[in-house]
C-alpha cells in the first residue's frame, strides 16, 4: 500500500484523487492534476493514483509514457523548445537541436544536472519565416545557427551571474 508523505503538495493530490476512488475513467484527470501540482509525475504519485483508482500500476505507467504531455522527470527552470516543423527542419533545426543537447550534456526531453534547462521539440511554433526557431519560456528566437542558439542559451547563464 502506497502512503504519501504529509506535505501540502501530496495532500492536494490525495484530496483530489479521493474524489475518484475506484473510477478508472478518471485516470487522465488525476494524472493531469498531479502533474500540475508537482510539475511532473514522481513514481510515488503514479503508484498512489494506480492504487486509488484500482488500476494496475503498469497500466498507469503505460498511459504516462504514451502521452507526450506527461513527464516523469522534473522540468528545468527554462524549457528550450526547438521547432522541427518542415520549414525549420529544412533550414537546419536538427543541427541546432543536436548542438544544444551535446553542449548541455542531455538528450531530448532531458534536464541539465543543475536544473536550469530542459530541451524538447515541437512540430511548429508558427514562426516559419524565422526558421529555424527555438522558444525559451515565452521568447521566440529565429534565424538560428547552432552557434547562435548556443550563444542565446549561454546568455541565460550569464544573466544569472550579473
Amino acid at each position: 500500500m502506497v502512503k504519501l508523505p504529509d506535505t501540502p503538495e501530496h495532500n492536494r493530490v490525495k484530496e483530489f484523487v479521493s474524489q475518484f476512488r475506484g473510477d478508472k475513467g478518471s485516470l487522465i484527470k488525476a494524472l493531469h492534476f498531479s502533474q500540475g501540482v508537482f510539475g511532473y509525475l514522481p513514481p510515488e504519485i503514479i503508484e498512489y493514483i494506480a492504487q486509488e483508482l484500482e488500476i494496475p500500476a503498469s497500466h498507469v505507467y503505460g498511459v504516462v509514457s504514451f502521452y507526450n504531455f506527461f513527464r516523469t522527470e522534473p522540468m528545468g527552470e527554462y524549457e528550450i523548445r526547438v521547432c522541427l516543423g518542415t520549414a525549420c527542419h529544412v533550414k537546419g533545426s536538427k543541427e541546432v537541436l543536436e548542438t544544444l543537447c551535446r553542449k548541455l550534456g542531455i538528450k531530448i526531453g532531458g534536464t541539465t544536472k543543475d536544473g536550469k534547462f530542459t530541451v524538447s521539440t515541437v512540430r511548429c511554433v508558427g514562426a516559419c519565416p524565422l526558421a529555424p526557431v527555438m522558444v525559451i519560456g515565452k521568447e521566440v528566437y529565429g534565424r538560428l545557427s547552432p552557434q547562435k542558439a548556443w550563444n542565446i542559451v549561454r546568455g541565460y547563464y550569464e544573466e544569472e551571474r550579473t
